[in-house]
């Protein structure tokens, strides 16, 4: 390189980055036809944080504050190109800012319903949606597996892939958990803080720091919050027992009795209000455990006894048949008179 053009050469004596675009994440410093001076400086604001990066390596990291670059405060870099620590001529390597600032606000939810097994309705298919906020919290581990080499990396494209991980995780810990649902659905910031510790390890992973996770609704399938609406409502009447679910029935049973009977049509109508109620009485009977004893049928009324006039007509008869002695036509003939006489 000739003198005239090593004069014109661009030398670099102060990097920083003003952050003129609200949502980046990761910022590359413009490097093309330039190098650092050395002695250089190397402004990092607050909020921010600086990485040296040479021939694809991470040579150093740099937080906030200014910081004097020469061959003494770049050790690994001063290690990788091997330069002797008299050198005073300029060096290049490519800058990366990122941002560390709380990214707040952020929106998120399940697009499609995530089943979960749970201990009280064994599988649940539920969406839910909430907020949540983060920060790159370790910028070396950012650049390796989420930004690269880009020129600027942003807050949308870093979310798209937070969905997934979100997702994944929530189903996860949800399915994992031995709370039952109901009782986290009930308590919204019980399910968060169950999400949120495995999801703080999912995007540490990614050098991302979870600052806060909140869920603000849960929906269920429509079949499921009608039951869950019943069972809700069984309890407020008092219909719950130690067993929740064969409270539960029972009140299904009670509630269903009186619609029965509510059938308009006359007398075969109320036919069939009293069928279903004696069936239903017999589920009822059998959800609270009832043992009905088998009950003996009534006996058979005894016939009425005949007249001592039939009587001797029947006797007649089987005496003209030769079915009796005269004999005995006789005798029996007499006990009769005797009874209808005396």
């Amino acid at each position: 390189m000739g003198l005239g053009s090593f004069i014109k050469k661009q030398f670099i004596d102060v990097l920083q980055w003003n952050e003129e675009v609200d949502g980046v994440l990761a910022w590359r410093y413009p490097m093309q036809d330039q190098e650092i001076q050395n002695g250089g400086v190397l402004v990092v604001r607050e909020s921010q944080m600086a990485v040296f990066v040479n021939e694809g390596q991470i040579a150093d990291v740099f937080g906030p504050g200014t910081h004097k670059l020469t061959t003494q405060t770049l050790p690994v870099l001063t290690n990788l190109k091997n330069w002797d620590k008299l050198f005073d001529s300029p060096f290049k390597s490519d800058v990366y800012y990122f941002s560390t600032r709380v990214q707040t606000g952020r929106k998120w939810g399940t697009q499609q319903p995530i089943t979960i097994r749970d201990k009280d309705f064994d599988m649940v298919r539920v969406r839910a949606f909430g907020m949540y906020s983060y920060r790159v919290a370790d910028p070396r581990l950012f650049f390796k597996e989420i930004s690269g080499t880009r020129e600027t990396y942003t807050r949308d494209e870093v979310e798209d892939q937070l969905r997934g991980i979100l997702t994944a995780t929530m189903a996860s810990s949800l399915g994992s958990a031995q709370v039952p649902f109901l009782d986290m659905a009930a308590n919204q910031a019980l399910m968060a803080q169950q999400v949120k510790g495995d999801l703080s390890a999912a995007f540490g992973r990614y050098g991302i720091g979870l600052d806060e996770f909140n869920v603000a609704s849960v929906s269920l399938p429509e079949e499921l919050q009608a039951a869950l609406d019943e069972r809700i409502s069984a309890g407020m009447k008092g219909g719950m027992s130690a067993d929740k679910m064969a409270g539960f029935t029972k009140y299904q049973v009670a509630s269903a009795i009186p619609l029965a009977a509510q059938n308009e049509g006359g007398m075969a109508g109320i036919g069939v209000g009293l069928g279903a109620g004696v069936q239903l009485g017999q589920v009822m009977g059998q959800a609270l455990g009832a043992t009905l004893a088998p009950q003996a049928a009534p006996a058979a009324a005894a016939p009425a006894e005949d007249s001592i006039e039939a009587r001797l007509e029947k006797l007649k008869g089987l005496l003209d048949k030769g079915l009796i002695t005269a004999t005995d036509y006789d005798s029996t003939k007499a006990e009769l008179l005797k009874k209808l006489l005396g």
